[in-house]
């Protein structure tokens, strides 16, 4: 007998105010904040129907960036079934801080844990000077071996259904993904 049903926790990490809640919140309920609010924690929720009728729960754990939150955050850690490492193109610091910070954080506290980099707030790239491009994104992706490398803008939804996409093909069809443990690369546009 088939599963119909299935569950898949996904933790959101990444330095604070790089677009982790509203990248959460429009997936989520379609609305895009007004206003930034500091995370602690937060969770969401989506139940996803996927195209062979199956229906996925995505559990969204947003966490906070902040170095005083860094006691509590592992402890959203446990049973994840992928984590989403975000960093903003608008942000060379948030872009460092996934190497020097996020990447060593993850595979301590949830070693094995397939990781999806994430760029986000793509609609900055036109408006803003020294943004991270797409090719600097796909090196960083291969630098820390993450699973897979996507981009998305909340504001715009411009790849923001791919994201949660690849988070749940990274559980359900872990296949798609063996090259990319074997060395090779898998950045989803």
């Amino acid at each position: 007998m088939a599963i119909d049903h299935m569950s898949v926790k996904c933790v959101v990490v990444g330095d604070g105010a790089v677009g982790k809640t509203s990248m959460l919140m429009c997936y989520a309920t379609n609305t895009f904040p007004t206003d930034h609010m500091p995370t602690i924690f937060d969770n969401y929720s989506k139940n996803v129907t996927l195209q062979d009728g199956r229906t996925v729960s995505l559990g969204l754990w947003d966490t906070a960036g902040q170095d005083e939150y860094a006691a509590f955050r592992p402890l959203s850690y446990d049973a994840a079934d992928a984590m989403l490492l975000a960093f903003s193109c608008d942000s060379r610091e948030s872009y460092e801080s996934v190497e020097t910070k996020w990447v060593q954080e993850l595979r301590a506290k949830s070693p094995g844990t397939p990781i999806v980099l994430v760029c986000t707030k793509i609609d900055l790239r036109d408006s803003a000077k020294g943004v991270i491009g797409r090719v600097e994104g796909e090196a960083l992706s291969e630098r820390i071996k993450a699973t897979a490398y996507v981009e998305c803008s909340a504001l715009t939804q411009s790849g923001l259904q791919t994201v949660f996409d690849t988070v749940i093909d990274v559980r359900l069809r872990p296949e798609l993904f063996a090259k990319k443990a074997q060395g090779g690369c898998c950045s989803i546009q």
